[in-house]
């Protein structure tokens, strides 16, 4: 008797500045070629009512929109409709809307479930700086509760944080700036282990695997995020902020990553970049 072949399962990830302002400069034309099945959506930056318009109506839209206008927001929009999703997340007295949003999904009669996250920036001896910590506090709640509901779960989107010094191309210039700061990269060390254990991205921690490192090895990159400014993403000069975490179960199941970088400085729509990994369910 022949086995049937694997389900196939694409996500991409990406973080819009603005998905508005993204569409204007070509989003639509990478989507359209790409052939997505769930696309996370990170600083949305707008309506509901706008995402779905841009999308068209073939995509199932789940939005959570952030409590200020104009600001945040995460989104997954999918090919088939999610069977339930969820936006509680963290403290009753902390705002995290716009932030956390994460869906179940049937693909093919398996069960998927993804989270677009945008955790905060920061900024170093700030409130900012504050609400990231607390956000971060709440994600390493939920992951592993995350991984009992379902053992194939993926946490996508920008995390705002450069785990290992392979993920900032200057990381001694870095090492005091948001983003790379200690404190923050010991939430990482919890999650996938630190770079230094053996056991790294295969088990330590709190066992989920970051697709991205596993999948290039111990390279600089690729990063998914340029400034705007100078040369940066001319001479690559770029952070690895973007992330897939997927549980041990998943991530045995990836078949291909990849960072959809811009060919050119003015063909880029945003100052991230897709990550976009396929999965054999």
């Amino acid at each position: 008797m022949s086995q049937s072949s694997p389900q196939q399962l694409r996500i991409a990830s990406i973080n819009t500045n603005g998905v508005r302002a993204a569409y204007r400069k070509g989003m639509g034309e990478w989507l359209a070629a790409r052939d997505v099945d769930i696309l996370a959506i990170q600083e949305v930056r707008a309506s509901t009512a706008d995402l779905q318009r841009l999308l068209g109506p073939e995509w199932h839209v789940l939005h959570d929109e952030a409590t200020s206008k104009g600001r945040a927001g995460v989104a997954l929009a999918s090919r088939s409709s999610a069977t339930v999703h969820r936006v509680d997340f963290g403290a009753d007295d902390f705002d995290s809307a716009g932030r956390w949003l994460e869906a179940d999904y049937d693909v093919g009669g398996t069960s998927v479930t993804v989270v677009s996250t945008y955790v905060h920036s920061g900024e170093v001896d700030t409130p900012k700086q504050v609400e990231k910590y607390t956000f971060l506090d709440a994600m390493l709640e939920r992951l592993p509760a995350l991984e009992a509901h379902n053992e194939r779960a993926v946490v996508v989107g920008d995390l705002n944080v450069g785990h290992r010094r392979l993920d900032i191309k200057n990381w001694r210039g870095n090492v005091k700036r948001a983003g790379f700061l200690p404190d923050e990269r010991t939430y990482f060390d919890r999650i996938l282990g630190s770079e230094d254990d053996p056991a790294y991205n295969a088990g330590a921690g709190l066992g989920w695997v970051d697709v991205g490192r596993k999948w290039a090895g111990d390279v600089d990159g690729p990063f998914t995020w340029w400034s705007w400014r100078g040369q940066a993403f001319t001479n690559d000069t770029g952070w690895r902020i973007d992330y897939q975490l997927a549980t041990p179960t998943l991530a045995a199941s990836v078949t291909n990553y990849a960072v959809d970088r811009a060919s050119a400085y003015d063909e880029r729509w945003s100052d991230h970049t897709p990550v976009v990994v396929d999965y054999a369910l």
